[in-house]
């Protein structure tokens, strides 16, 4: 690092220190002011100030008067809110307002009305309860007697409720399956017919087409030793 870049750099922590005491003063001195406003009325701070209440300013009156250090916070916040309300602009609620909507009508409230959310937890009671009556489930079924499998069939007990039920056909079910099963069986002897008609027009081809060659067998070179012997 050059000595330039460390000068600007040390130059630039200097002047950050500075601006960062100079805040801190002002907020010292802020809070100090409003620890004296305290004990003091909004009219007796607008009477030492020679100001008028905010709620007389109507609009296209300056409101900046309001938002110097010297007001307290409590008076800029009367100022800002009676600005919202007499500004046209700023007054005019289109309606899409997500929280425009007087949640605390006592017509839409009903009485003795209770729920399982609890700040901070949520639906944990409701969930834990859930958790209970899974688990008393579960302890019930793993206690309840099971059936011994080597038990004869003879000393098994039937009772109505485990019966087989034996299924009642209506008066026009039974000729509507018949109709369905002449259908299929139809459909059947026609497909076995197209089968059968495709085999003998592929036998016809076969036929004229001829049998293929049998291809010949390949020949094999055989040596002789009678002119080397003579």
């Amino acid at each position: 690092m050059s000595r330039g870049d460390f000068w600007s750099r040390r130059q630039a922590a200097v002047a950050a220190e500075a601006e960062a005491e100079q805040r801190a003063v002002v907020a010292a001195q802020s809070a100090a002011r409003e620890a004296e406003l305290a004990e003091q009325s909004d009219d007796e701070i607008l009477a030492s100030l020679d100001l008028p209440a905010p709620e007389s300013l109507k609009d296209g009156d300056d409101f900046k008067i309001f938002l110097t250090d010297q007001i307290p916070a409590r008076i800029k916040t009367r100022a800002l809110r009676h600005l919202w309300r007499a500004n046209p602009v700023l007054a005019c609620v289109d309606g899409l307002v997500d929280y425009g909507e007087d949640f605390t009508d006592a017509a839409c409230v009903i009485e003795g009305m209770q729920t399982a959310y609890q700040v901070g937890k949520g639906m944990t009671k409701h969930v834990q309860a859930l958790a209970q009556e899974a688990e008393a489930e579960r302890l019930a079924a793993e206690t309840q007697p099971q059936p011994d499998p080597q038990a004869s069939p003879t000393q098994e007990t039937v009772s109505p409720c485990d019966a087989p039920s034996v299924a009642y056909s209506t008066p026009g079910q039974g000729d509507q399956r018949a109709d369905d099963l002449a259908e299929a069986q139809a459909d059947l002897a026609e497909a076995q017919a197209n089968l059968v008609e495709a085999q003998a027009d592929l036998d016809e081809d076969t036929a004229q087409l001829g049998e293929p060659p049998i291809p010949a067998a390949p020949r094999r070179m055989r040596f002789s030793f009678a002119e080397a012997q003579a």
